[in-house]
């Protein structure tokens, strides 16, 4: 039996998420589709980091065991088996043990806001016609860097028991007309990215102060206002060093 990593980006526009639902189209759905076709046989993906509904991701992974051999030109037919919107970036033999979710030390998003009209950035970033203070969102967003219980900026209908992180990254970037939100924690919690940016760009026009951040960060109160999906990138799930062989 060998184990695989399987590396892909994808558009989430059309997809009600990463895992597979009943009745729903989502990208497991479609790659478990694709290797049907491809090997011949059922495959079942375990999943690297979770995207909600209509999010991207600029990298993410499923693992897989196979005894058999895979296809010669595995990465290359997946890819013209696969829509337009979902690619295989690479596949990598890995050991037994190696597993794509838990093995993951952080992940990485980003955030992708714009402030005007602008055809070519429509479903890939957040239209948010308003003066921003940057000075302000960046002081807020260095708030959230440490270690912090986030059950602030989690949505309410969760399981999770544990509702600490450890953020790493927590920054803006202004690249011309787009303003770009960067995270990268140990975990996420289920709409915390969103909820996050949804505080910030509060405190960039001016409707939220830092202290307010400051009580969120410590437990007082409760984000409110999230960030719509399409504006957010899974954009990297980092591993180890030397994990990959």
């Amino acid at each position: 039996m060998s184990r695989y990593f399987l590396e892909v980006a994808y558009k989430g526009t059309r997809y009600s998420g990463f895992q597979v639902q009943l009745n729903a189209l989502t990208v497991q759905s479609e790659l478990e589709r694709a290797i049907a076709l491809l090997e011949r046989r059922p495959v079942v993906l375990t999943g690297s980091s979770r995207t909600d509904a209509g999010v991207h991701a600029l990298q993410n992974f499923f693992h897989f065991d196979e005894e058999a051999p895979l296809h010669p030109h595995f990465v290359y037919k997946m890819n013209a088996i696969l829509p337009p919107d979902i690619v295989v970036r690479s596949l990598r033999a890995m050991g037994p043990e190696a597993h794509s979710r838990f093995d993951a030390v952080a992940r990485a998003y980003r955030y992708q806001v714009h402030r005007f009209k602008n055809p070519f950035l429509e479903g890939t970033s957040y239209f948010f016609p308003y003066v921003l203070d940057g000075a302000a969102m960046k002081a807020a967003a260095a708030l959230v860097v440490g270690t912090h219980d986030f059950t602030a900026f989690c949505k309410t209908n969760t399981q999770v028991k544990n509702f600490v992180c450890t953020v790493g990254e927590s920054r803006w970037v202004q690249e011309g007309e787009q303003w770009h939100y960067h995270i990268e924690a140990n975990r996420f919690l289920r709409g915390m990215v969103r909820l996050l940016t949804g505080v910030f760009l509060k405190v960039g026009r001016g409707k939220m102060g830092l202290e307010e951040v400051e009580a969120l960060v410590k437990g007082v109160g409760k984000a409110g206002f999230s960030v719509p999906a399409h504006g957010l990138f899974l954009r990297e799930v980092r591993f180890p060093e030397k994990y990959f062989p």
